[in-house]
């Protein structure tokens, strides 16, 4: 795997590598290629090495007892951050550094797909930065983001949509769905939007009125 090359000033999402199940390594190869900024979690840097990929931010909280100053001798020029509080997760602190470095957008990956509890508050966290930071949770079967209240997108037949509401979303509207959906209201454990299809090559139209909702874009 190669280094990521550098871009236009931040202009292209950061991306911060997790510590979940990895994806393709063509995924990885592609968000690579436009990220100006790579951030990794300590818990995933040795996975991260052992593909040869040059990092520019390693951050945690440094518990699991290696030698930082190994990583500014290998990884030369390298930002290590250290992040003691525990009273959040290690993606939450990495959201916080780029919100302090004002960056607008990030890609997650190795967000998902090993504990339940990581995955679910990993893709969660997307609501709570809604208003900081544009956040898009990638894996190799599906990539995940806030909607704003009217969204509208050019998709293929049949793509696989699913609309998960982060508690209750109300007044949604669609267009092009196959399962349309009619001033309808989706809350999080009763109902969800899972495995919508899209009607006809176009646009599908999304609207909302109150409510966090978020878009899966899926593949098998």
């Amino acid at each position: 795997m190669s280094s990521h090359h550098i871009v236009r000033d931040d202009q292209e999402p950061a991306l911060i590598i997790a510590n979940g199940a990895a994806c393709s390594e063509e995924l990885l190869g592609q968000l690579l290629e436009w990220s100006p900024l790579v951030v990794v979690l300590d818990s995933a840097i040795e996975r991260v090495l052992e593909l040869g990929i040059k990092v520019d931010v390693l951050l945690g909280d440094f518990d699991r007892g290696f030698d930082v100053n190994y990583y500014k001798d290998s990884q030369y020029p390298i930002e290590i951050v250290y992040t003691p509080n525990q009273d959040k997760t290690d993606l939450e602190k990495a959201f916080d550094y780029l919100i302090q470095r004002n960056i607008p957008a990030v890609n997650v990956i190795w967000a998902t797909g090993k504990r339940a509890d990581h995955t679910i508050t990993n893709i969660t966290n997307i609501v709570r930065f809604r208003n900081q930071l544009k956040i898009v949770v990638l894996d190799d079967h599906s990539k995940i983001y806030l909607l704003p209240n009217k969204f509208e997108k050019w998709y293929p037949k049949n793509s696989i949509l699913s609309l998960i509401p982060i508690g209750e979303v109300s007044n949604i509207y669609s267009k092009n769905l196959v399962y349309p959906l009619e001033n309808d209201t989706l809350t999080i454990g009763y109902r969800t939007g899972s495995s919508n299809h899209v009607a006809e090559d176009g646009i599908v139209t999304i609207e909302h009125q109150k409510g966090d909702l978020l878009l899966m874009e899926c593949w098998d």
